[in-house]
């Protein structure tokens, strides 16, 4: 599913007219969105995937059914033995800084704006 949602973007993505390295880092911040819902929900939970282009960049957004999962920052470094897991987190927070959680109608929606360059 990832890799469906992951081609279908990027093709869209250039077709707008956005540099290839803005499209590139749009897609693991995508990808990890949908690894984590799919993780804190399961393989069947439904999801709404929404990624479009803003004055200000690639807005990917995701929803999921499970408002008390909750992608939580983590203060371990992305290459430390600690860190077992979460280190999507820090791909998502260095490729769309200042990513954000908020409730939705169905569950909750992890929101990012990955900066983007339009050729």
């Amino acid at each position: 599913m990832r890799r469906a949602v992951r081609e279908a973007t990027r093709t869209d993505l250039l077709s707008r007219g956005l540099a290839a390295g803005s499209v590139d880092s749009a897609q693991p911040v995508l990808s990890e969105l949908v690894g984590d819902s799919v993780r804190a929900c399961g393989v069947h939970v439904p999801l709404v995937v929404e990624v479009f282009m803003t004055s200000y960049g690639i807005a990917v957004n995701v929803h999921d059914l499970d408002a008390g999962a909750v992608p939580r920052r983590r203060a371990i470094s992305l290459d430390s033995a600690e860190a077992e897991g979460g280190r999507g987190l820090g791909l998502i927070d260095s490729l769309a800084p200042g990513w954000h959680v908020r409730q939705s109608a169905i569950g909750k929606q992890v929101r990012c704006r990955v900066p983007a360059e339009v050729l």
